[in-house]
């Protein structure tokens, strides 16, 4: 069931967003050849810490995800856990995933980061990603509906030569994590969900595209999300609230504002 955020509760979930992206600010920040997953995961918990909020995905599911990031690195998608053994080496790419909660109130961002100077494809992927969740987050206004989001990023991917993963859309949020509606990343078919977009929606968008195909497969931890034929991929993802003067975005530094289309 689609639950839509009053003012005040969207105003919570804005509290929220800002400590996600101070700790994806503080990642990025510490984001070096040489250091471990483990240290970012480090980084984004004391950011938690010192807020006084609590991390969305530490303890989440079964089996309980372990750490309060995801860093996904090169060929991983999205779900990848930080470890001590995974030291960061000059021209990788790593996604970094964040969730916090405040007061009960969710917000989930991600960024990918080049590591040193990357190759050019890597730096490419990085752009057209980004830009992808940018048109998403335009496209989200009352009035149209959720496949009208996915359809504007998968044409612009696919466009720029790309894919975006099919298995894993965005979504919901607010009093959870994962709420309805679902938010594929691709134009939907006869027969799947395509609810209107409605004042009060949240929703994150996360387009997550691979330089090769769309296949994904899990690895033995039950979490981590490669692709398929093992080519580099990217993730972006920001919360915003779906408002009469446009979209909001929840996750960005500083106060919210509208996007643009």
């Amino acid at each position: 069931m689609i639950t839509l955020k009053t003012p005040a509760q969207m105003a919570k979930m804005r509290e929220s967003g800002r400590v996600v992206a101070a700790m994806l600010d503080a990642c990025r920040a510490a984001v070096r050849p040489g250091v471990t997953t483990a240290e970012l995961d480090r980084v984004a918990a004391e950011v938690l810490r010192k807020a006084g909020a609590q991390s969305s995905f530490l303890g989440y599911s079964t089996p309980p995800y372990p750490a309060t990031i995801c860093t996904s690195v090169n060929q991983e998608i999205v779900h990848g856990i930080p470890s001590p053994r995974r030291k960061l080496a000059e021209g990788d790419i790593v996604g970094i995933d964040a969730g916090a909660i405040v007061d009960g109130w969710h917000a989930d961002a991600a960024i990918t980061v080049p590591v040193g100077r990357v190759s050019r494809d890597a730096a490419r992927l990085i752009e057209v990603t980004e830009e992808a969740l940018r048109i998403g987050i335009a496209s989200a206004r009352v009035g149209a509906r959720i496949g009208d989001i996915g359809a504007a990023i998968e044409e612009y991917v696919r466009g720029q030569g790309f894919s975006v993963v099919h298995n894993y859309v965005g979504h919901g949020i607010g009093r959870a994590m994962h709420e309805d509606p679902q938010v594929p990343n691709y134009r939907p078919t006869r027969g799947q969900p395509n609810p209107p977009i409605s004042e009060g929606l949240c929703i994150a968008i996360e387009p997550m595209v691979n330089i090769g195909g769309p296949e994904t497969r899990t690895l033995g931890d039950q979490w981590t999300v490669v692709t398929a034929d093992r080519s580099l991929s990217a993730h972006f993802e920001h919360t915003l609230a779906c408002t009469a003067a446009g979209p909001v975005v929840l996750t960005r530094p500083g106060e919210g504002a509208a996007v643009a289309a």
